[in-house]
Order: structure tokens, then C-alpha cells, then sequence
């Protein structure tokens, strides 16, 4: 199982997170794919995601937190998948001396995205 992290809008308007992983071997229905990079040291204030993506981290480790103050880390190899879209948002900042490398793969509204939250 692939590491993931699913970060939602509560029914209270906060963004939150839940860990899980991603089923080995799912097939999700994309529309299409980004590769960003984002220089070494950044950071990105409270923001919604704008829409239903998997962002998959090639390099540099993350530190995600809500407005609630939790946090959660990502490193290289892990999986989130972003449905905030509405709400309080959520900052991140880059945590080691890489830029963040990473693909987001925007997938279909309908798609099945094969999460599999931990203790289910």
C-alpha cells in the first residue's frame, strides 16, 4: 500500500486529514497531469484547493497545517489527495533544503480515488 493522505472540508468548515493509503494497483480516472516545482524554503499561506487532485511528492518534505493546528508530513513517495475545495483552507511549508518536486494528477469527479483510510 501506497502512504496517502485524504484532506476534506469538514462539516464545520475546517479543512482536516486522515491518513490511509492508496490500493496497489487502483486505476483512477484522470483528466489530466501538472508537474510543478517549487523552490527550496517556500511556503504557501491558508488556501482552498481548487480542485480534486492527487499530488504526488517526488522531492522535499512538507509540513500540512490546519486551522485547527494539526499537522501531518509528507515525504517523498507519499500520496495526497486534496478535497478541500471549500472552507478554512490549509498553509504548508517546506520543512528540509529541496524543492518540492511533485505531479498533481487532477482526476474525474466521479472517480473512484481507491482511499483506504488507516483502521478501517
Amino acid at each position: 500500500m501506497i502512504k496517502a493522505y485524504l484532506m476534506y472540508t469538514g462539516n464545520d468548515g475546517d479543512s482536516h486529514f486522515k491518513t490511509g493509503s492508496i490500493a496497489e494497483g487502483a486505476l483512477v480516472k484522470a483528466d489530466h497531469v501538472l508537474f510543478k516545482e517549487t523552490p527550496a524554503h517556500s511556503s504557501f499561506d491558508w488556501h482552498n484547493d481548487p480542485i480534486p487532485q492527487y499530488v504526488i511528492t517526488l522531492s522535499g518534505i512538507l509540513e500540512f497545517t490546519m486551522k485547527n493546528g494539526k499537522t501531518f508530513v509528507i515525504h517523498p513517495g507519499d500520496i495526497l489527495l486534496a478535497t478541500d475545495h471549500t472552507g478554512t483552507g490549509h498553509k504548508w511549508r517546506l520543512l528540509n533544503d529541496e524543492p518540492w518536486k511533485r505531479i498533481y494528477a487532477v482526476f474525474q469527479e466521479d472517480a473512484e480515488t481507491h482511499f483506504i483510510p488507516d483502521n478501517s
